[in-house]
């Protein structure tokens, strides 16, 4: 297994490593569009039923709860069945609960749609990371996870762009059918270039597993193999994978990296979920809210690129720990910056940069710390612990509405969260070296 791992780390991406890499990226573009498909219909929405605050955040909080059951539940699948089919699953669950939500004639009809869409994209977010991990080179790892996070404001973006026609000229609904349409489409493309990966099929070894890594060494110009090689101690799955987490040193860097997910989420959801609701009722336009949400995203492109660059360069959990601190300062401007337009787009975009930035570093560090037995599974309790901050954030920012508080106010709290995610990243790089070291080779 060593001598495989160790070509594809050490050796030159290829063409069909690349292209992996790019369907992750798009497959997260389906996930910056579905949070974002609430935030921008949440106005369309809210007048045609007549929602106040709290309703509202349930919407929003309801597919974060789906999010969050995907990846408890759904996502520690792929260390059992394998990547490929639970994304394909994760992507009929994902369309058909955005095509029905189309459909809802109430917001509790729509909440349970959203909560079913959220099942699906939380499944499917966790397998994404860890297929980028697994088919790039050590040299480019970071920056591959860096660039597939940048998947989610480019699809926020190209979202909210096409949510904001749509909303002139269809309504809301049109806008979940767009979403629907789109995530089926992907469904063929990951069948053409996304196969399982060869660490999935070196650990579990699943039926026709030799078969599967040669077609795969082939797409990759190495070497076929008569062959599966030995596996060491530690590298076959063994037992519950979810208590895996907890074994061999893993148990530290598991709750500080479940700590980091947490707090950083809880403020990240709060900003992707509200802020164009939030200029409308600092004084805005519902076109001007859309466009302060897409600011944002814009800002998140060039932060998540900029991040993948820098990556290469410098220590991960340095610039994580700097661009969260940054993006907890930019939170706070942008409170502060709300009531004047111009200076709340200037902040936006710098809010969006330091946000994805802070995502991508975070979702870079998993990877490095579990092997490929648990490796989904890990990434996605990650994600999952950090969904039930992001389920708590938006809703708790509607009923702080309904109690009388300012837009700028709410921006101030969840800006707390931040500097203490940002310290808890120091102390994931701290847990980490105490892992064994065979534990973290075999995670690379």
């Amino acid at each position: 297994m060593n001598d495989i791992r160790k070509k594809m780390d050490d050796g030159p991406m290829t063409s069909f490593q690349c292209l992996a890499v790019a369907i992750c990226m798009m497959l997260i573009m389906l996930d910056g569009f579905d949070v974002l498909v609430m935030a921008f219909t949440a106005s369309a929405v809210a007048a045609e039923w007549q929602l106040n605050g709290a309703q509202l955040g349930v919407l929003f909080s309801s597919g974060l709860i789906g999010m969050a059951i995907g990846s408890l539940f759904v996502a520690p699948l792929a260390d059992r069945l394998g990547r490929q089919p639970v994304v394909l699953l994760c992507l009929v669950v994902v369309s058909v609960g955005m095509l029905l939500s189309a459909m809802a004639r109430s917001h509790i009809e729509l909440a349970a749609l959203r909560a079913i869409t959220g099942v699906g994209i939380g499944g499917m977010l966790a397998s994404v990371g860890v297929i980028t991990s697994e088919f790039a080179s050590q040299k480019w790892r970071s920056t591959a996870i860096a660039l597939q996070a940048t998947g989610y404001p480019i699809g926020a973006t190209l979202g909210g762009l096409m949510a904001a026609w749509l909303l002139t000229h269809h309504g809301w609904r049109s806008v979940f059918v767009f979403g629907g349409l789109a995530t089926a489409l992907m469904i063929p493309v990951v069948l053409w270039r996304l196969p399982e990966s060869v660490d999935f099929l070196l650990g579990r070894r699943p039926a026709r597993a030799l078969e599967k890594l040669n077609r795969l060494m082939a797409l990759m110009g190495q070497a076929q193999v008569s062959q599966l090689p030995v596996q060491r101690a530690g590298e076959a799955p063994q037992g519950n994978t979810v208590a895996a987490l907890f074994r061999n040193g893993l148990a530290r860097p598991t709750l500080i990296l479940w700590g980091s997910f947490f707090l950083l989420m809880f403020s990240v959801y709060f900003s992707l979920s509200w802020t164009p609701k939030l200029l409308v009722q600092a004084g805005m336009s519902t076109q001007q809210g859309v466009t302060g949400g897409v600011l944002l995203n814009l800002g998140g492109i060039v932060g998540g690129s900029l991040f993948g660059f820098l990556a290469l360069k410098a220590k991960l959990k340095h610039l994580v720990f700097g661009c969260m601190l940054l993006y907890a300062l930019f939170t706070a401007l942008f409170g502060a910056a709300s009531a004047n337009l111009g200076f709340a787009f200037a902040t936006a975009v710098g809010l969006g940069v330091f946000l994805f930035a802070s995502m991508a570093g975070l979702y870079g560090l998993v990877p490095a710390t579990y092997p490929a037995a648990v490796r989904a599974t890990g990434m996605g309790w990650a994600i999952g612990i950090g969904r039930i901050g992001a389920i708590v954030a938006p809703f708790m920012a509607g009923l702080l509405l309904d109690g009388g508080w300012s837009p700028a106010s709410l921006y101030y709290v969840f800006a707390l969260p931040l500097v203490a995610a940002a310290l808890a990243v120091l102390a994931t790089g701290a847990a980490q070296a105490q892992v064994p070291a065979a534990r973290i080779a075999s995670a690379h």
